[in-house]
This record gives structure tokens, C-alpha cells and sequence, in this order.
């Protein structure tokens, strides 16, 4: 049905006939904010009809529910749907990775085992040794103290248990 075969001033005007009617009981049972809200609602089709704005309505609504029917129908659709939820996924699972701390490839920094001074002091070395008369200095390493042996690097692996270790060991565990 298109929107020149609707007679559009009874239609509006029994709707708005209707809320009124409506509004009314409204007053009566709920009081007057109810009341006055169902007036204003049943005022809007007339309203609508009196400035002209149900030629637009009705595209709009036509248009809305050609895209509905439209995407509940086509496959095509409903495979760029698919898609779109498998990136969704793809995305969350990449951010628990990322939370995760999953290692990096071994070209992308320095190895896990390293130094941390080690690659902080390579790095300033190689900056200064690449500009054009420039000398590279050696900078001179922090020595242990001589009251306290260095501890012995522990794996990369025991790092993630150290916190957990140290618990249990205060509480008398292991």
C-alpha cells in the first residue's frame, strides 16, 4: 500500500480521538501526571498530519523496515554478520593474549634472559657510536657490594612463582 491510497486525516484524527479517550481513564486511575502524558502522546498523529511530516514518517518507517527485512532474508547479509562476529572474537581473545603477557618473537627485543642494564647500555652505545664524531665511552657497570654476594640469576620461569613463593615461605608453607 503506498502512502496516497491511506486517508490519512480520519486515521489520525481517531487515533488521537482514541488517546484522548484513553488519557482520560488514564486521569482517573493514575491521577493527572499520567493523564496528561497520555494527552500528549495521543495529540502526536494529529500533530503529525496537520505540518506535514507523515510523507517523511512513512519513508522513514518504509525504509526501516526494508533494511529489517532486508537483513533477516538475505544470506549474504547474514554471512557479513558472521564475519563481523568472528572479528569481534578475534579481538577479545588478541586482548586476553596481550593481558596474558604472551611471549614476543625473539627478533622483535632483547631475549627474555638478558640484563635489564645490559640492553638500556647497548642501546645508548650503539646510539652514540651512530652519529658522526661521536665517541662511544664505556659506561662503567655497577659493582656488587662487598658485603653481599649477588644472588644467581634465576630463570625467566621462576619469575612468575617468586611472588607466590614468597608468600608461602612467610606463612610457613613449603
Amino acid at each position: 500500500m503506498s502512502f496516497d491510497q491511506i486517508a490519512w486525516l480520519p486515521l489520525c484524527a481517531g487515533v488521537t480521538g482514541v488517546g484522548l479517550v484513553l488519557s482520560f481513564l488514564l486521569l482517573r486511575r493514575r491521577g493527572a501526571a499520567a493523564g496528561l502524558r497520555g494527552a500528549a502522546w495521543s495529540l502526536l498523529p494529529l500533530a503529525a498530519y496537520l505540518t506535514g511530516a507523515l510523507p517523511a514518517l512513512w519513508q522513514v518507517g518504509t525504509a526501516v523496515v526494508g533494511f529489517f527485512a532486508g537483513l533477516v532474508l538475505s544470506p549474504l547479509v547474514w554471512a557479513g554478520v558472521a564475519v563481523t562476529a568472528l572479528s569481534a572474537v578475534l579481538f577479545l581473545v588478541s586482548g586476553v593474549l596481550r593481558r596474558r603477557g604472551s611471549p614476543a618473537p625473539a627478533a622483535a627485543g632483547p631475549s627474555v634472559t638478558a640484563k635489564p642494564g645490559a640492553a638500556a647500555s647497548a642501546g645508548a652505545a650503539g646510539a652514540a657510536g651512530a652519529l658522526p664524531g661521536s665517541r662511544s665511552q664505556p659506561q662503567p657497570q655497577p659493582q656488587p657490594r662487598a658485603g653481599k654476594a649477588a644472588p644467581a640469576a634465576k630463570p625467566a620461569a621462576d619469575d612468575d612463582f617468586s611472588d607466590i613463593e614468597a608468600i608461602l615461605k612467610r606463612r610457613g608453607i613449603g
